[in-house]
């Protein structure tokens, strides 16, 4: 099974969201395996927003996500990235589908509720970014055989 990182942003926490954005996961069939509130500081967000950091707007997303804690999760199943990062909806979320979280819940591209890993080695490291190996949890749920069938958990 694949494990995935997805954080829940300041705005989900202050709009009373966090139930219904964690139900989305479980209501799928995704796992929850690690889970829990802290506040980002600058530079957290500053190798977590790498890829970001030289744009003019990068200001705007630290002052963002600082705002309040978030939520961070991680999620285990098969294909858990791709399934997560369809849940999320796209970036942007005037344009996400409406089913998705983003669709259902967002107007905003900054303001777009949850942060999900887009590949196996970003989920690796925002993983371990946020989680140590102690605070990741292997459980056998009972309802794996009837989320999935014999042969796609073998």
């Amino acid at each position: 099974m694949q494990r995935t990182f997805v954080m829940l942003k300041p705005d989900v926490m202050n709009r009373g969201l966090i139930g219904k954005v964690v139900a989305r996961f479980e209501d799928k069939g995704l796992k929850p395996v690690g889970m829990k509130m802290l506040r980002l500081d600058d530079e957290t967000l500053k190798v977590h927003y790498a890829h970001l950091a030289d744009k003019p707007f990068f200001p705007g997303i630290v002052e963002f996500m600082k705002r309040s804690p978030v939520v961070a999760t991680v999620w285990e199943g098969k294909e858990a990235i791709e399934v997560g990062r369809k849940l999320c909806g796209v970036t942007n979320a005037r344009e996400a589908a409406p089913g998705t979280i983003r669709g259902d819940y967002s107007m905003s591209i900054q303001a777009n509720l949850v942060h999900a890993s887009d590949s196996e080695e970003m989920a690796r490291q925002e993983i371990a970014r946020f989680f140590t190996d102690s605070e990741l949890f292997g459980w056998e749920s009972a309802l794996v055989a009837y989320q999935y069938s014999k042969d796609e958990v073998e």
